[in-house]
């Protein structure tokens, strides 16, 4: 009795477990990118979980996209993120080089552009400037700024 009270137990166990494993799937996010000046090259999409891995450069994942469904200068693209808060950032990468270029005094070359935020300024923004819940926000918006 207690052999098959035992194992109906862990059948439960498993069974649940698979369960939830397969709902903690990543969520297909939308990105809508705006300002893209020309169909040349890639769009590199970082995303960061807070303000250390922003400011060490270290994300933990990164999405390419060609720029194929340009229209407009605008393109919608879908990332498999869970949910959570991220800060999303964006390099228009013209040249296909991975990086966003920079001139002798570290302005930048390339168009960037950073989730649900517009630079105004010539300060980098903080990791609380850009960051987004997909819990409240599904969709996120991305204008591309160039220098």
């Amino acid at each position: 009795m207690k052999r098959t009270m035992l194992w109906g137990i862990h059948l439960v166990a498993g069974a649940l477990m698979i369960f939830l494993s397969s709902y903690k799937q990543n969520k297909e996010t939308e990105v809508k990118i705006t300002g893209i000046r020309s169909a040349r090259g890639q769009l590199v999409l970082t995303v960061f979980k807070d303000q250390a891995s922003y400011d060490a450069e270290k994300p933990c994942k990164t999405f390419l996209f060609d720029k194929k469904d340009l229209s407009n200068g605008s393109l919608t693209v879908k990332c498999g993120l869970e949910a959570g808060v991220y800060g999303i950032t964006l390099v228009d990468d013209e040249n296909g080089n991975g990086k966003i270029d920079k001139n002798l005094i570290g302005i930048p070359k390339e168009g960037f552009g950073f989730s649900n935020f517009f630079m105004e300024k010539l300060k980098k923004p903080t990791f609380d400037d850009f960051k987004v819940n997909l819990k409240t926000y599904p969709t996120i918006d991305i204008k591309v700024k160039y220098m």
